[in-house]
């Protein structure tokens, strides 16, 4: 049984430095690459070579992250005043057209109007623009950065 466990860690172990020089050698690699493209094809001064190795001294002090840690998305809060953090404090074209697309489906599928109609709406597009200008469609934006944090922000909030 401990003969197996032995022979268990040795694998571990061999593994482990197996991926250690594939590290080792990419990384020298890199560093070699670097060293070419700055170099270029013309000679460098004593100063240019020590700053050189300085900066391939802290390439190589650099920490390798092996595994990304998994973020989880976060809700990014309104500030007291109803600030907006991410993106323009105005409604994007997109969203505009968006808005007016789902609510004039809604309005086309029979839901109740928030204002009284115009008399120069021909259409339920027409309609959910004069809803939109007045800010009264209860919707919010969501809003997304890249790593997944949002802000949720009602539409009254918008300039």
């Amino acid at each position: 049984m401990a003969k197996l466990e032995e022979k268990e860690t040795e694998v571990e172990n061999k593994e482990e430095s197996a991926e250690e020089a594939a590290i080792g050698k990419s990384l020298n690699d890199a560093i070699s690459a670097y060293r070419k493209i700055r170099e270029g094809k013309r000679e460098l001064t004593e100063k240019e070579l020590s700053d050189l190795d300085k900066e391939c001294k802290i390439i190589e002090d650099r920490e390798i992250i092996e595994i990304d840690p998994v973020h989880e998305p976060v809700e990014i809060k309104l500030s007291g005043k109803g600030k907006i953090q991410l993106g323009p404090p105005t409604l994007t074209r997109f969203e505009k057209a968006r808005i007016m697309g789902a609510r004039a489906l809604q309005l086309s599928m029979g839901a109740p109007p928030f204002i009284e109609i115009p008399a120069s709406a021909k259409m339920s597009l027409d309609i959910a623009l004069e809803e939109l200008e007045q800010r009264i469609i209860p919707i919010v934006i969501r809003r997304k950065l890249p790593n997944g944090d949002y802000q949720n922000i009602p539409i009254s909030f918008f300039d």
